[in-house]
């Protein structure tokens, strides 16, 4: 077996007195895809946090590539939601992606022989070429993800965290970043931790789904996890899992999770699509 990127065991959050989770044990194997669902508040995006070192675990910890995490780690890619940049902006597309290129990260640019390649070949890995040199505030939704994604690839990270990257975007521009993702899983061997609210996108990618509701959780194969039994017993209520059209609809959701400032909050969704 290879050694997992992501190791997290007896995890435990507690947030402004309520636990989130514990309890939590989740290895990512190199080249695995685990999308992580549940209602708003329940703690995916803090998780998230967690890993990248910006939030203190109540108990547990978590390793990367077998070392303690730390804030700051090349070795993880992260790719935000989709928030659209001021239509003013006039940063050029390549000089978005450069910016993880070239060290601006830590301070000053320090320009290195190679780095137009680099940028070069990440925009055109994102299928963003044709507008290279056009500033992000023109870009579309879509395109401005596109150039997030060849941020989080800067690095060639041996693992990618997705906090709802297809949140805000048309189907055409879901599917188009999530073959970017799952590309770089297949041919890179990156693992995958994938928050979402709509399951239904990267469902042919999914290996595993942790599933997290009312500070308990499940993990396993989508069809172990996607389960009218299975939400309902994590719920505590009767929960519907339907196929439509190619499409999982999970039913009768109870809404009663705080909302969390930093999660994403789409009750709208709610009883719409297979989702967290």
């Amino acid at each position: 077996m290879t050694d997992p990127v992501l190791d997290i065991r007896g995890a435990a959050l507690h947030l402004r007195g309520r636990e989130l989770w514990s309890g939590l044990d989740l290895s990512v194997r190199p080249g695995e895809f685990v999308a992580v669902l549940g209602p708003s508040g329940s703690g995916k995006t803090t998780l998230l946090r967690a890993v990248l070192g910006l939030r203190e675990l109540s108990a547990g910890e978590i390793r990367v590539e077998g070392r303690p995490v730390r804030r700051g780690s090349r070795r993880i890619g992260y790719i935000p939601q989709q928030r659209p940049f001021v239509p003013g902006t006039s940063l050029r597309a390549r000089d978005l992606v450069a910016l993880g290129v070239n060290g601006a990260r830590f301070g000053l640019p320090i320009p290195r022989r190679g780095d137009r390649a680099r940028v070069d070949a990440l925009l055109e890995a994102v299928g963003a070429t044709r507008y290279a040199d056009d500033p992000v505030g023109s870009l579309s939704g879509g395109e401005q993800q596109r150039l997030r994604v060849g941020q989080a690839l800067v690095d060639a990270p041996s693992l990618l965290l997705c906090d709802e990257p297809l949140s805000s975007l048309d189907l055409a521009n879901q599917q188009a970043v999530s073959a970017i993702i799952d590309r770089e899983r297949r041919e890179r061997s990156a693992a995958v931790l994938f928050v979402t609210h709509d399951v239904n996108p990267v469902l042919d990618s999914v290996d595993r789904i942790l599933y997290i509701a009312g500070g308990r959780f499940t993990l396993g194969t989508p069809d172990e996890v996607l389960r009218a039994d299975v939400l309902s017993d994590l719920y505590g209520a009767p929960v519907q899992v339907l196929r439509a059209g190619g499409r999982l609809v999970v039913v009768g959701i109870p809404d009663a999770e705080p909302h969390h400032p930093h999660e994403h909050h789409d009750h709208a969704h709610h009883d719409a699509e297979a989702h967290a």
